[in-house]
């Protein structure tokens, strides 16, 4: 094999090589933006838990004050809607995280 052959091969190998570098770089980007999304929405499910966590405990401190005896609480419309929501939102969440997981990547 002369030089030139070679130096060709050489050329050829590392361009190939360059372009492999690329595709994994481009792939690796593309699952740290899902993954960045990804935490965005679990950050505003999060929010969202929590803000209706405080209104469940804001309704039952007004009920109680208001003098309801505790069943009549823990039946009450407005907070059975809350809790439902609230266990909506943490399936979503757990979805969510479960799609985090997949993302990620295996190395």
């Amino acid at each position: 094999m002369s030089i030139l052959q070679r130096v060709v091969h050489d050329v050829k190998a590392g361009w190939a090589a360059l372009r492999y570098g690329t595709a994994q770089a481009a792939t690796r980007a593309l699952e740290e933006a899902e993954l960045l999304g990804l935490r965005a929405e679990a950050r505003r499910l999060d929010e969202r838990i929590n803000d209706l966590l405080g209104d469940i405990g804001e309704r039952a401190v007004e009920l109680y004050e208001r003098g309801e005896a505790a069943d009549r609480i823990f039946v009450d419309h407005d907070i059975l809607r809350r809790v439902e929501q609230v266990s909506a939102l943490k399936a979503e969440r757990a979805r969510v995280i479960s799609e985090m997981d997949d993302t990620r990547p295996n190395s």
